[in-house]
């Protein structure tokens, strides 16, 4: 695979297939007690402009569980770009670590980062997308299903930097994407245009709807995510009036195909876009997925670093 994770798009459906075949066996490994030190000796620098749970606590799980070792840089302690410049931080970190993961507020920054040095950048989120996070997603589908051929895939909400990564993902592995969003809140035009080259070439679809309940109809996965994400804060009270008619619930997923999944890539806002009735039922599969961030990054850490 490249040199970096900044984007989906980064990476070929081969690359995708290896790395899912990859975590399956790590996670193999590790529930029956026998996890390998592959990065021995490897040091990670984990860069923070956001607050994070799932993120860090995996990232530096993961490193522990390789052999190696994870530095957590908060955003008071670097202030990457106000006490240093972007590509100042990358160039220091670049003598010291053997890779970086950033969470970053733009995603430019990622970019600045990984054009200023020679070790693996990986996007850890950003706002244009979060490539590890749909990995998970693809993740725990493989475990689901017998196979991710065909599948559709129904993203209902705001196009965010996880529908922009699941757009992405969805042609790569063989399976259609669906979003129901209000008008203007579409997913990136060019990363839209992107996905639907990679389409046309598997013979899958790329569809942009506003009506939820016909975008659902023969759904094998809904996904959802919050209205407002950090950064957005002063528009949380317009979005939640745009966006009720989009919440997941159980009405919705009536109109959905027998046994379609649910989920969320979390946090979530409990009543808001997701109902607790469908976040803690029997179709949901948001903690298998938070629990596979572990091993997907794991799989990503191991081929980045080895």
């Amino acid at each position: 695979m490249k040199n970096d994770l900044i984007s989906v798009a980064d990476l070929t459906p081969e690359q995708i297939t290896g790395l899912l075949d990859l975590a399956l066996e790590l996670k193999s490994k590790l529930k029956q007690g026998r996890a390998e030190p592959l990065l021995e000796g490897k040091t990670l620098a984990m860069i923070f402009e956001k607050p994070s749970l799932r993120t860090r606590v995996t990232f530096d799980v993961g490193m522990a569980q390789l052999g190696g070792h994870a530095v957590y840089l908060g955003p008071n302690q670097i202030q990457l770009g106000k006490r240093e410049s972007v590509a100042d931080v990358a160039r220091n970190l670049g003598r010291w670590v053997d890779a970086v993961m950033a969470r970053t507020f733009s995603h430019q920054t990622i970019v600045e980062l990984a054009r200023n040095v020679e070790i693996p950048v990986i996007n850890g989120l950003s706002d244009l997308e979060h490539p590890c996070q749909v990995l998970a997603t693809a993740l725990s589908l493989r475990e689901k299903r017998d196979s991710l051929d065909g599948l559709n895939v129904v993203f209902v909400g705001d196009g965010n930097n996880v529908a922009n990564s699941l757009m992405l993902l969805c042609p790569r592995l063989g399976m259609n994407f669906v979003i129901a969003c209000p008008e203007g809140y579409e997913p990136n035009r060019e990363l839209t245009e992107q996905a639907r080259l990679f389409a046309q070439r598997r013979g899958t679809t790329i569809h942009i709807l506003h009506d939820p309940y016909q975008a659902v109809k023969g759904a094998d996965l809904i996904y959802t995510d919050v209205w407002a994400s950090m950064g957005q804060e002063a528009e949380a009270e317009k979005r939640r009036k745009v966006f009720g008619p989009y919440q997941v619930n159980g009405r919705l997923l009536e109109s959905a195909k027998p046994g379609c999944l649910v989920s969320h890539c979390l946090p979530a806002h409990r009543g808001e876009e997701i109902t607790d009735e469908v976040l803690d039922g029997p179709s949901c599969m948001a903690l298998d997925e938070a629990e596979n961030r572990l091993h997907i990054q794991k799989a990503i850490l191991v081929s980045l670093m080895r």
